[in-house]
């Protein structure tokens, strides 16, 4: 077993879950980060133009025709 592994095994069952809620917590925040960094991204390519402007029942249609050809 990995070295990391077999610490988290040894600590106490208290310490097991508060190493739990850090890496939950530390994923969830790595994830925001993320999903903020895209969202950055896509404006400032929609602001470049790089994007049309579409209506909703044109982007419902797209996704539409997208999910039935899976």
């Amino acid at each position: 077993m990995h070295t990391l592994v077999l610490n988290a095994l040894n600590l106490t069952y208290e310490q097991q879950e508060m190493l739990i809620k850090i890496l939950q917590n530390w994923h969830r925040e790595s994830r925001r980060a993320e999903i903020a960094t895209n969202a950055q991204q896509t404006l400032a390519d929609f602001r470049a133009g790089k994007f049309q402007s579409q209506s909703a029942e044109e982007v419902i249609a797209a996704l539409r025709q997208y999910l039935s050809t899976d």
